[in-house]
């Protein structure tokens, strides 16, 4: 039995088991600090909380039948000061408004401090990070957004940096720079922040009108729970974060980003509730995170063809690891908002529970030539009930003009500036049971086919009672229910050991497939 810690802070140490299972301990461990029992561990990844800075802790695993154990010693970090909003007239009543305590603690707090939120219900709006500092949400600690948009601040779409002559990008609504309400916890141009502890983020939009005409523009945009633009050295951890406006965590044009043992939670028809939706950022950890939501529980985006002005951005080296998703809309996806182009994606270990779909790139022409996804590789994963495992899909028809026939025609188009390509995609050892619609329906452009897909120790075994359903969003598609894998339009296809259980007609529809191997 081995372990290792992913993460230390000063009051927290996160372990993650070193195995093969998805999300859950392949068995029951005992944990043990300082040699006292503290609780028993069914997760590959954990954090232990509460601990005092600069301290050494003797941290031990057990296995349940006490045939097994491993003993480490670990150091938290030191911090320059604590700060408890309390003492700065915070009231944690649920009823007061709690904003400017908050906001001057963080204010005040010297490089290195942690910003302790207490046990109570502290009612706010919009919470301004800062660099070098560290928020603390105790046990019974909840931050509740406050339900009335007109009492947060907007965040204008850009300004100008008359030094340089160009704009400065602040705000952002789906891939384009647009105008929004400042979100719950709202971070600009910060470094080395963390939001730690075991407490809530309540962004208690269902108390509102958030979800109401939720495409409409009302004053602004949509706030998001928490949002960050141009940060680095980020770590959200430990904390459940509900109730989300729009996507619930919207990190834009940061790096080295790291979103561990928290949870996420909406309700399953909030609309746009995303989860993590990293957009064209760069070293991207998510680990052991629990979502249920209303959406894509992590869709990766780099913006949209209309922002090409400017320097266009790829989402990179993006690990997500030891996760469980269930209820939403995809569980790991790609687009469409993503005209910087998405590579070196690394998925592994996750549980999929009850999504629409498992895998999914989505993407259409019109989001241009940089649209490149590219390095996608993901390996060791469990889906149950998720309708669809696998999807790429080259005409999804949302946004204003995607129901026009440039994007929805079959026919070959020329190539051009407006082309998105679609590079290598690798899967294996991956298990589905309860798949009702379709086991993969992969569709690739016919003037820019999908480079290279290979699928190795995949197994599908369909629900018995199936119901029909369409398995991607794009004109012309009709409903399916335990249909096989669908290929069409893609250069290279390597199947490896893949078996469809019991599955209505053909287990496999290829078209248009240049160079095909089944082994």
């Amino acid at each position: 039995m081995q372990w290792h810690a992913v993460n230390i802070t000063a009051t927290t140490i996160t372990i993650e088991l070193e195995n093969e299972s998805c999300y859950f301990s392949d068995q029951t461990y005992n944990l043990y600090v300082n040699d006292l029992l503290m609780y028993s561990v069914t997760t590959n990844v954990f954090t232990i909380s509460n601990l005092k800075a600069n301290q050494e802790y003797k941290i031990k695993l057990v296995t349940e039948d006490n045939t097994s154990e491993n003993v480490q010693i670990l150091c938290t970090h030191s911090e320059s000061a604590v700060l408890n909003i309390r003492d700065f007239g915070a009231v944690g009543d649920g009823e007061h408004s709690d904003t400017g305590a908050i906001q001057a603690a963080i204010s005040v707090a010297p490089k290195g401090a942690r910003v302790v939120v207490p046990k109570g219900v502290y009612r706010c709006t919009a919470i301004f990070l800062k660099s070098h500092i560290t928020l603390d949400l105790e046990e019974g600690a909840v931050l509740l957004g406050n339900c009335k948009r007109e009492d947060y601040p907007i965040l204008p779409s850009k300004v100008h940096n008359t030094d340089r002559n160009e704009s400065y990008c602040l705000s952002f609504w789906e891939g384009e720079p647009a105008e929004a309400y400042a979100s719950l916890i709202t971070g600009i141009d910060l470094e080395n922040v963390q939001v730690v502890g075991t407490g809530t983020i309540d962004a208690n939009a269902g108390a509102g009108d958030w979800w109401v005409d939720c495409k409409t523009k009302r004053g602004a945009w949509r706030p998001r729970t928490i949002y960050l633009v141009n940060c680095k050295n980020v770590i959200v951890k430990g904390v459940q974060i509900k109730n989300s406006p729009s996507w619930t965590i919207h990190p834009v044009r940061c790096q080295q980003i790291q979103f561990i043992n928290i949870s996420i939670e909406n309700p399953k028809d909030s609309p746009n509730t995303d989860g993590i939706n990293p957009e064209s950022c760069n070293d991207v950890e998510i680990l052991g995170v629990n979502f249920s939501l209303g959406d894509d529980c992590v869709a990766i985006k780099s913006g949209k063809y209309a922002v090409r002005p400017s320097v266009v951005i790829p989402s990179e080296n993006i690990k997500i690891r030891n996760c469980l998703m269930k209820y939403g809309h995809g569980a790991v996806v790609i687009g469409s908002e993503m005209s910087g182009g998405v590579k070196n994606v690394c998925v592994e270990k996750c549980f999929f529970m009850n999504t629409d779909r498992g895998i999914r790139i989505k993407t259409r022409r019109g989001r241009g030539s940089t649209a490149i996804v590219d390095s996608i590789y993901v390996k060791n994963i469990k889906m149950d009930g998720v309708l669809t495992p696998f999807t790429i899909n080259s005409f999804y028809f949302c946004d204003s003009d995607g129901k026009t026939e440039y994007v929805w025609s079959k026919e070959k188009l020329p190539k051009d500036e407006r082309t998105p390509l679609i590079g290598a995609l690798t899967f294996e050892n991956i298990h589905c049971i309860n798949t009702e619609v379709c086991a993969g329906f992969m569709y690739g452009l016919p003037e820019e086919k999908i480079r290279s897909l290979s699928f190795s120790n995949i197994h599908i075994n369909y629900k018995e009672d199936a119901q029909a359903d369409y398995p991607e969003m794009l004109s012309f598609q009709d409903k399916l229910v335990r249909s096989g894998f669908i290929f069409k339009n893609i250069l290279k296809l390597r199947l490896n050991n893949v078996s469809l259980v019991n599955p209505l007609g053909e287990a496999l529809q290829l078209e248009n497939i240049e160079d095909y191997l089944v082994e």
